[in-house]
């Protein structure tokens, strides 16, 4: 028996886990870490089942070649060699990539996708940002600069928190990283600070708020717009940041007076004055608004509105209130001004944003002839067959791929139409570290975890199969070596880092700086580069950290029995295997800005913009059925549904309806739900917690035609088969997936 720590990478909170294994291996238990300093010990029902997911027996674990439909397993040597052939077969413009949901919960996804998509050549990349926060990372970036600056609730500190569009005790948390969120809510309670929750359904998050307000989907920023017209009508409004556009943006909200705003949101004109003047009286207050609000036609300027309300109610990067996080491994901030639609979809003229198209118009770029056509396509990761809009749509255009190689675990609903499948280790055998999620961390924090599990003889890890991939794309051939791609990275990275003013290396050698670096691969290696460059590095990071003082130019930290360490890196992570604890947050601007006036933009053109479509909605009147989302606690997406402890009890896959709606249309056990894309036949759930005029069903279901077993018994439907493609939020691209128009009938 032993026992060992690491990360769970199951969702965005980052909970520590301790791991029994007996002397077979074999998992034996899993339980918090309670010496974690962020998470404390808390666990949720998907990080209690990692050791089954690690040991799923249906989980592949070596390549998979498909001729025609008949599967068989190969080397690893001849998978790479089937990939090189088919790749070489297709020009670069006709390669697309896509990267799924996963990749944000692995070193390997965070640290390879970029080489990755240079090498592949192509403009042709979508990935499960368009289908769920891009909008906030377009407004971020028009705002702030950066597309990562995103600010976060300070959820320990503040005193009153407005939540749109989220369900942390069912998500654990989305873009605001918070291991148990749900007790940091509490926490926020019984200090006497006030929890309210916008949201048309009554969550299980609204029922623990003060206050639970119902809101037509799709319409919080009607909401958000009429909070920001009262706080200038009342003269509440209190700037204590640098913005530039303040008169433009009080007269773009001008319209959007509460009793217009109250027809368009279903929000009382009473109530909206009231949250205006709550947050504008409240101590410290932060809006937080996530992905109800982010999968909607008006997504960016609903996460405009957010941060600009947290602006005008004087609480914007201060105690309390929406804050900046400073991740260990932040680089320098970004010196172009930031735009999107640098171009634009070969079939429908969508613009790109972040270096994306939106992934709703993939279907659309392999199906329609012409140059520039997709033919070949890398997955790695995600399903969008059952989380992309119009999955079934999609489903039938990658049947007709030239090529198609996935890198992913399973013969799911979408690598099944891939020509090669290159399966990652698993879990346990893969180190571990959270270069994204901690971007949106609440409290400082880093940790590393080590492989717990050795790699078989021969079997590369998932950074290795990655590097192999891009090096394959950019022509070096199946047999090329990954530590190459390594060190190619890591001698930019020191170049980059001893070239910069100000650079806490500047001038040094960086020779003599990559002997200095420690690790056992090219992923560790990297790790140890970044921290040790970072904003706590111990090459001379800036920032104190933990309960120490600041020590000359470098942080240090308070280790157990008042031992005193120099800054991170990788080798003093794994020393403190329960993470190391960096601090609260703490105010950022200007600094963290990299807008072009060196302010926050309050009134980006670019949103100006796009404010008529929304003024033009204020008079359109609510007219039958609308379709939401669902959130499930033992869920993330499609690719937790083929462990049994995960599946079935409160993970229904059922059509929930308000009572009064279900009798008026005389609907009871099945109804037939019809949108523009599609219909399902589905199990009807009648319950109060829904406003009237809403269904809602979850997300990521439907499976079926794969070899996981579980899932298949479980199949569900999937709610993206309603999702009409055609319709997007124009700013960001993201899909809409929130306010679908259905109609109903008895099945």
């Amino acid at each position: 028996m032993r026992t060992a720590h690491r990360t769970c990478p199951l969702c965005e909170a980052v909970c520590g886990l301790t791991i029994g294994l007996d002397d077979d291996e074999r998992v034996t238990g899993v339980r918090g870490d309670h010496a974690d300093p962020f998470s404390k010990g808390f666990i949720c029902p998907k990080g209690a089942s990692l050791g089954r997911l690690d040991e799923d027996p249906d989980r592949l674990t070596r390549p998979l070649i498909r001729t025609g439909t008949d599967w068989r397993e190969a080397s690893w040597q001849e998978a790479f060699a089937a990939v090189e052939q088919g790749l070489a077969a297709v020009p670069g413009p006709a390669r697309a990539v896509y990267l799924g949901n996963p990749n944000a919960h692995t070193m390997a996804g965070a640290l390879y996708a970029a080489p990755l998509i240079r090498d592949v050549g192509t403009r042709q990349v979508y990935s499960a940002s368009t289908a769920d926060q891009m909008p906030k990372h377009v407004s971020a970036g028009l705002m702030f600069g950066d597309p990562m600056t995103v600010p976060v609730p300070d959820l320990d500190r503040t005193g009153y928190l407005l939540m749109l569009g989220a369900n942390p005790l069912e998500s654990n948390g989305s873009l605001c990283t918070a291991p148990d969120f749900p007790g940091r809510l509490k926490a926020l309670r019984r200090r006497g600070g006030r929890l309210v929750v916008v949201d048309p359904r009554r969550t299980r998050t609204a029922a623990l708020a003060d206050e639970h307000v119902f809101v037509r989907p799709g319409a919080d920023a009607f909401l958000l717009a009429g909070i920001a017209h009262t706080l200038f009508a009342e003269g509440l409004a209190q700037v204590g940041v640098p913005v530039n556009g303040l008169a433009e943006f009080e007269a773009a909200m001008a319209p959007f007076t509460p009793e217009a705003c109250a027809t368009a949101c279903g929000v009382p004109a009473e109530v909206i004055v009231r949250l205006a003047r709550e947050l504008a009286a409240a101590p410290a207050a932060a809006v937080y608004g996530r992905i109800g609000t982010c999968t909607v036609e008006f997504g960016t300027l609903a996460q405009w509105l957010v941060d600009a309300v947290n602006v005008l109610t004087g609480n914007l990067d201060r105690p309390g209130g929406a804050m900046f996080p400073r991740p260990a491994t932040e680089g320098p901030r970004r010196r172009r001004p930031y735009a999107t639609g640098r171009w634009h979809s070969r079939v429908r003229g969508l613009p790109e944003a972040n270096g994306e198209l939106p992934v709703a118009t993939l279907a659309d770029e392999i199906d329609t002839p012409g140059e520039g056509r997709v033919r070949a396509l890398v997955t790695v990761a995600g399903n969008p067959v059952l989380s992309a809009p119009n999955g079934a749509r999609l489903d039938r255009a990658l049947a007709g791929l030239d090529f198609m190689v996935s890198v992913d675990p399973y013969l799911n609903e979408t690598t099944r139409h891939a020509h090669v499948i290159l399966p990652p280790p698993r879990v346990m055998q893969s180190g571990h570290y959270d270069f994204l999620l901690l971007n949106f961390a609440v409290r400082g924090y880093a940790r590393y975890s080590p492989p717990v599990l050795p790699l078989e003889p021969g079997r590369p890890s998932e950074a290795e199969i990655l590097a192999r991939l891009a090096m394959i794309a950019a022509g070096q051939g199946a047999d090329a070596d990954p530590a190459a791609l390594d060190e190619l990275i890591l001698d930019q990275t020191l170049r980059r880092a001893v070239e910069a003013a100000g650079s806490p290396v500047e001038g040094r050698d960086p020779a003599e700086l990559r002997a200095m670096l420690t690790g056992g691969t090219g992923a560790e290696l990297r790790l140890d580069a970044m921290l040790r460059l970072g904003p706590y590095g111990d090459w001379g990071g800036r920032e104190p950290f933990g309960d120490g003082e600041e020590d000359g130019a470098r942080g240090v930290i308070e280790a157990g029995g008042g031992e005193r360490e120099p800054g991170l890196s990788l080798e003093l992570l794994l020393r403190h295997p329960h993470g190391i604890d960096l601090g609260p947050l703490a105010p950022r601007l200007p600094g963290v800005l990299a807008t072009a006036s060196g302010t926050v933009e309050l009134a980006p053109p670019a949103i100006l913009a796009d404010v008529p479509r929304l003024r033009e909605a204020l008079g359109r009147p609510a007219e039958g059925f609308v379709l939401i989302g669902r959130r499930h606690l033992r869920s993330n997406n499609s690719w937790m549904h083929n462990l049994a402890p995960l599946v079935g009890g409160t993970n229904r896959c059922t059509l929930q309806i308000n009572p009064d709606d279900a009798a008026e249309l005389g609907l009871s056990g099945q109804a037939v739900v019809r949108s523009a894309a599609g219909e399902l036949t589905v199990p009807l759930e009648p319950t109060d917690t829904i406003m009237r005029g809403v269904v809602s069903l979850p997300h990521g279901w439907g499976h079926a035609g794969t070899s996981q077993l579980v899932a298949a018994k479980n199949a569900g439907v999937s709610a993206n088969a309603l999702t009409d493609e055609s319709i997007i939020d124009p700013l960001s691209g993201n899909a809409v997936f929130n306010g679908v128009p259905v109609t109903l009938e008895p099945a």
